[in-house]
């Protein structure tokens, strides 16, 4: 995105030894860019060496910068690969936007080629292979890097290879402006011919700059020259790329091959993405010989050329380099109408001084020049426009109003609590933006609050539960078990908040799920109270059935005598059956008074009664004199005592 100059000193530097974020102190200035610098700090939270990208002041308040700058964080963020540059962290604080990433020691490959010229073919394809695989994960996943340039390869102290600065980057699939604004962004000296003219850019882009990369490290200059941004956007429209052979004697033709292949003019003679031109540049390598690959051209004049290219991002009007540029100095980068050789002019420096008699053809294309320059800028390709105030109006009058501005809208939608629905809440370019007649300016209109209804998951497995939820924008939240007595095990018995409630997305929606019919542990009641028994297993949730009675000469009347099932697990509903005790069998004491004891005997025991005798005066005589009980009824197997004389 912007190339750094690594700065000498940090003196007078406020940032140095402040904390950014509460997390990240600054230690020295490492390089400064145009949109940023970057600073050496340390995370204080995890105790490491990191790189702060802090966006220069001015550009704090630019939504488009910031933007921009947020989404080199999320472009970067998303590529894990050993040969990107990591993205930890993005932040704010106060007035500093800030990006938190690897530090990563070492030189970068523009310094190399400063300070080593041409390299070996072995060594520049390695160094290409390591860009390629990062290009390819980012192209993999749908991004473009738009910014491949050596000043954005690092070269690891320890060797490794890394691609920096995915600042440009922008997903595959949107393939339309590279500059919503209607200006074209890069490093002009290795831009592709569709970005210069057309202001588009896929994975063939990313191949085109890795090619000039290639060449550039074989032969240590840049493929185009020129004294402006816009000199050199035209030749990468209208000339060729040179071949590397063609600059250093003794490069293969199967080097001038791979280069001629990635920097193709027309896109789609070009390898598709970044793995393609990899696997061209791995079967180059296979078909060269070791003394060949090791081969180190010497530095020529042709190393000079590269400091005459800027390898800063640049600004171009869409389309400008349709025609060719005039020469000139400075930072400007303008559109140049077409400017014929003037017959008898000679160029020095920046001035012309006119020889013989032939000045008037110079004056009339002075006059043709100025004419096509007004038309240029005030009605042709170059006019501007300005993007009109239409934040917090309603849809139908901001379209209007950038109509009348003579630009184009389109309109896009985003969910926002805050900003009613049909209303723009976001415009880009922003408001009072210069582009270029007739651009595109993106309206960003309010869907009002993002609202998503709770599914009904009730009686759904766990699992379906999940993926209902996930379906319709909302979370699992805690889930709790509990028993049921109508829903089986392992189904959701209920949800918080309740089914067909309206929440915002990603809610967490609580289950609670079943663990099925509870059981309940059957205690024993024999030999206790029925009626005690009944209302302790009433109150477990059990039926009683305690209809059965019997007698018992060892269990009182009304205890229970026994239980079905007299222990175990039950679930609630279940029965619980009791026999309760009549108590002993009741029958009529007979009366033996008076009669001898052995018939006595015989009339009781028929009765069904145990005797006892007692004996009084001897009892001689055998006769029942008393007995007890008398009459009336005992329990039958009791014992009847009599007494004799």
């Amino acid at each position: 995105m912007t190339t750094y100059t690594r700065a000498v000193s940090s003196t007078g530097d406020a940032l140095i030894g402040h904390i950014l974020d509460g997390r990240y102190r600054v230690v020295s200035r490492v390089a400064d860019g145009g949109m940023a610098t970057v600073y050496l700090a340390v995370d204080e939270r995890l105790e490491r060496d990191v790189a702060l990208k802090v966006m220069r002041p001015h550009l704090v308040h630019d939504e488009t910068f910031v933007s921009r700058f947020r989404r080199e964080a999320k472009a970067a963020a998303s590529l894990s690969h050993p040969n990107v540059v990591a993205v930890f962290d993005q932040g704010q604080d106060g007035g500093h936007v800030f990006l938190a990433m690897e530090y990563v020691p070492g030189l970068t490959l523009r310094e190399v080629l400063t300070a080593e010229g041409p390299l070996s073919p072995r060594a520049a394809l390695d160094l290409l292979e390591s860009v390629l695989m990062a290009l390819a994960e980012a192209h993999a996943k749908g991004l473009i890097h738009r910014d491949v340039k050596p000043e954005n390869v690092i070269i690891n102290d320890n060797g490794t290879v890394k691609v920096a600065d995915f600042g440009l980057a922008r997903a595959v699939s949107s393939q339309t402006m590279t500059s919503s604004s209607g200006v074209l962004l890069g490093t002009v000296a290795y831009l592709s011919p569709e970005q210069v003219e057309r202001g588009i850019a896929d994975a063939r882009s990313d191949v085109y700059a890795a090619g000039l990369v290639l060449l550039e490290m074989l032969t240590g200059s840049k493929a185009f020259t020129g004294e402006t941004p816009i000199h050199v956007a035209y030749q990468h429209v209208h000339g060729g790329v040179p071949v590397p052979s063609s600059r250093v004697d003794g490069l293969p033709p199967a080097l001038d091959d791979l280069v001629a292949v990635a920097t193709a003019r027309d896109p789609d003679e070009r390898p598709r993405d970044a793995a393609e031109l990899l696997e061209l540049v791995r079967r180059t390598r296979a078909s060269l010989s070791p003394t060949t690959l090791d081969a180190r051209p010497a530095a020529g004049a042709a190393a000079a050329a590269a400091a005459s290219v800027p390898t800063s991002t640049t600004a171009l009007p869409l389309g400008g380099a349709g025609a060719p540029p005039r020469h000139g100095s400075g930072d400007t980068t303008a559109l140049a109408v077409p400017q014929a050789p003037l017959e008898g002019v000679v160029v020095a420096g920046h001035g012309r001084r006119r020889q013989g008699r032939n000045w008037w053809p110079a004056a009339a294309a002075s006059v043709l020049v100025a004419a096509l320059t007004a038309w240029f800028f005030l009605l042709g390709p170059g006019a501007t426009a300005t993007v009109p105030s239409v934040l917090d109006r309603p849809l139908e009058q901001a379209v209007t109003a950038v109509e009348q501005a003579d630009l184009d809208a389109t309109v896009s939608e985003a969910f926002s609590e805050d900003v009613a629905a049909g209303t723009v809440m976001g415009v880009d370019p922003a408001v009072g933006a210069t582009v270029g007649r007739g651009s595109e300016v993106v309206l960003t209109v309010s869907k009002g609050p993002e609202r998503y209804t709770v599914p009904d998951v009730g009686g759904m497995t766990l699992a379906e539960a999940r993926r209902q939820l996930e379906e319709n924008s909302l979370a699992l939240g805690k889930v709790t078990e509990k028993f049921s007595e109508k829903v089986p095990d392992g189904q959701v018995v209920s949800l918080t908040p309740e089914a067909e409630a309206s929440v915002k997305k990603g809610t967490e929606v609580a289950l609670v799920v079943s663990k099925g019919r509870q059981p309940i542990a059957v205690p024993d009641f024999t030999g206790k109270d029925a009626g005690d028994a009944e209302k302790a297993i009433s109150d477990l949730g059990l039926e009683v059935d305690a209809s059965a009675q019997e007698n018992s000469d060892s269990v009182a009347k009304g205890d229970v005598i026994s239980q079905s099932p007299r222990d175990g697990t039950l679930f609630r509903g279940d029965t619980v059956t009791l026999v309760v005790s009549k108590g002993p069998v009741m029958v009529e004491v007979p009366n033996v008074v008076g009669k001898q004891l052995q018939e006595a005997r015989r009339i009781l025991g028929d009765a069904g009664f145990e005797v006892k005798v007692e004996r009084a005066l001897g009892g001689i005589f055998g006769t029942v004199r008393f007995q007890d009980p008398e009459k009336g009824k005992a329990p039958k197997g009791s014992t009847v005592t009599v007494t004799i004389v």
